[in-house]
């Protein structure tokens, strides 16, 4: 299935999805209802189903980056989709995951260029077929019970991203005035963990 927008290829059990126009490479929203037809199917003929989509985020979309507002807006997004996605999908047999992946691109390699670039020798942590081998796996059976988590992947360190949380509370029997809330703001920031800092902040 093709348009100027999304192209979507299969090849045996995997689905490649890419954006045609670079600014809907975001627009996943729309290119995963092309690639969920078929789970969708053969779940509502009584089929089995262990289908996998895999999400690409940023760490941008975690943490913010300056500069990169839209940019980190729509990563967040993507973040935001995955844990929807997959609540919504479990009962079709679909596990939903996403990645944040730190590599070289030419985006990486125009703005963080002595980050980005190759060594001379040695491991490229950079190299961006670092992160296959994380992709290939939650696209496989072998990640059967792995849905909505966020992985961050740079070289050769996996971690696992940890998303919103509920806070310090403060209750009171009905509704607060704007004078009262002062002390109340400041005490539940003194009681949080500080947050982690915006990238180039």
């Amino acid at each position: 299935m093709e348009s100027d927008v999304v192209r979507y290829e299969r090849s045996g059990p995997i689905a490649r999805i890419t954006m045609n126009r670079p600014q809907y490479r975001n627009a996943q929203n729309s290119a995963m209802t092309y690639a969920l037809d078929d789970a969708f199917y053969r779940a509502k003929a009584d089929s089995p189903v262990a289908a996998r989509v895999v999400n690409t985020s940023s760490g941008a979309g975690l943490m913010g980056s300056v500069g990169q507002a839209n940019y980190a807006a729509a990563k967040a997004g993507v973040a935001a989709l995955t844990q929807v996605a997959a609540v919504e999908l479990a009962r079709y047999g679909v596990a939903v995951n996403a990645i944040a992946p730190t590599a070289r691109t030419p985006m990486t390699e125009r703005v963080f260029a002595q980050r980005m670039r190759a060594p001379a020798c040695g491991f490229d942590a950079m190299d961006p077929a670092n992160v296959s081998p994380l992709v290939v796996w939650l696209a496989s059976a072998q990640s059967e019970g792995v849905t909505g988590r966020m992985f961050e992947v740079e070289g050769g360190t996996v971690s696992l991203a940890d998303g919103w949380r509920h806070g310090p509370a403060a209750s009171r029997e009905g509704r607060w005035e704007p004078e009262q809330l002062g002390p109340v703001v400041r005490g539940l920031i003194a009681a949080a963990p500080a947050p982690a800092p915006v990238y180039g902040a």
